[in-house]
């Protein structure tokens, strides 16, 4: 089929340009974005450089689920030194609001992400480019992933920051929770839920994630407009929906958040250790955020990789070797036992309680002991069940995920829908940490 591609420019007067670029000054996020309709589907993009690396090769950045082009405003200047930039949001993704085909009016729901990939490539040949390194975060690095399985003559080098080849059944578990809390309207809940499931709230200490950074980011969640909340579902069930994420066959630097919790460090570096001309870094102190946490230092590691020179020298970095990576730790945080085991499950729309005793726990999830017949019967629950626990303010409880079970127990998520309850829960598990240990203490004197 032969594409239709139009094209709106900014007037002249608006910008500087330098042939396809534009001249970046301080003013260009305030400038409204540029768009490329390819049959009916609408492209929106920036592309700005700085003149004295205009002549390098460029470099597009598709990001994750949330981020719009002002996400980056305080990102590209680190990045200029490697080349130029081009932002880009296809539709349904980022800022691109566009829900339905402009010509066909079918739904951007049916569009899989490796069809994005297909029309990214399209897209890039149209503009003829040359070979361009692309810049895939989170939901944007499946997207680049196929990109390069698929077109791999257009890529230069490739960075992908939080990425994983399957997705795992606790993921899967959350994320199709979301999408519930936001149909059963329960919008606070669910601003609340979608940051603690991709910020580390377990280790704040170390990310220093910004009081202010969350609030905005809960109020941007919490406040979807009806298009947003389409696009978020549509975005979720396309991620749903993928088996296998694809090996890109150029050079690729793979790189995560120390402790991000979302796309855990050991299936980054598994997706790593399958690519054959490959680096892999953790950026210190940072979870599945790094942008928000560590700007300068994950900036400062793309622009290095970028520019071919020697990423141990990046500063606020970890890199890792094959054989290190291979022995990452699978899982995030370490499950404790606790003193206070007897606990029970309440049902969330009726009297119904469970009794249980706590084996392990952490601040992600609960291993749970129960009686003959109760785990079958909390299975029947999957997502209406909550564990009571207890601290110096009395008791408060937590909702729960069934992850699996047996004939006597039960493992469970947790939901993780108030930052007051994640914040009681996380003192809870340091106070149950502190008893163990002066438990052993204890028994050694």
């Amino acid at each position: 089929m032969n594409s239709i591609i139009q094209m709106d420019y900014p007037t002249n007067d608006q910008k500087q340009h330098h042939g396809f670029f534009d001249l970046y000054d301080r003013n260009s996020f305030k400038q409204p974005p540029r768009t490329t309709w390819i049959d009916g589907w609408k492209v929106e993009y920036m592309a700005i450089a700085r003149p004295d690396t205009l002549h390098l090769t460029p470099m597009v950045i598709i990001g994750g689920a949330f981020q719009n082009f002002n996400s980056y405003k305080y990102c590209v200047e680190q990045l200029f030194d490697a080349g130029p930039i081009i932002l880009i949001d296809m539709p349904s993704m980022g800022a691109n609001q566009q829900l339905t085909n402009a010509d066909t009016g079918i739904s951007a729901g049916t569009l899989e992400l490796e069809d994005l990939a297909s029309m990214l490539g399209q897209w890039i040949s149209q503009m003829q480019l040359p070979k361009v390194s692309v810049l895939g975060m989170s939901l944007g690095s499946v997207v680049a992933s196929c990109l390069a399985d698929e077109r791999p003559e257009l890529i230069d080098r490739m960075i992908l920051m939080g990425v994983m080849q399957k997705t795992r059944k606790s993921w899967r578990m959350l994320l199709e929770e979301s999408i519930a809390l936001m149909k059963e309207g329960r919008m606070d809940e669910f601003g609340q839920a979608v940051i603690l499931y991709l910020v580390n709230h377990a280790r704040l200490k170390e990310t220093r994630m910004s009081p202010t950074a969350k609030r905005l980011f809960f109020k941007q969640m919490a406040e979807f407009s009806m298009t947003e909340k389409d696009r978020y579902e549509v975005n979720c069930k396309r991620l749903l929906r993928l088996t296998n994420v694809p090996i890109p066959q150029c050079k690729v630097l793979v790189a995560c958040g120390q402790y991000d919790s979302f796309t855990l460090p050991h299936e980054n570096a598994n997706f790593a250790l399958q690519c054959p001309d490959m680096q892999y870094v953790q950026i210190a102190n940072a979870d599945h955020v790094p942008q928000l946490q560590r700007r300068k230092e994950t900036m400062h590691l793309f622009a290095t990789f970028l520019r071919g020179k020697d990423l141990n020298q990046v500063e606020g970095v970890i890199p890792f070797t094959r054989e290190e990576m291979q022995q990452i730790e699978r899982r995030g945080e370490e499950r404790i036992q606790v003193k206070d085991v007897q606990r029970f499950l309440s049902h969330r729309h009726s009297a119904l309680q469970l009794q249980a005793n706590i084996v392990d726990i952490n601040f992600f999830g609960v291993l749970l002991d129960m009686n003959e017949g109760d785990a079958e019967r909390a299975a029947e629950f999957p997502r209406d069940l909550a564990l009571h626990l207890e601290d110096e303010q009395g008791e408060f409880k937590i909702e729960c995920l069934i992850f699996e079970h047996d004939d006597q127990q039960v493992r469970a998520l947790f939901k993780h829908g108030s930052f007051e309850i994640a914040e009681r829960l996380g003192h809870y598990i340091e106070q149950q940490k502190a008893l163990i240990t002066a438990d052993a203490f204890d028994a050694v004197i």
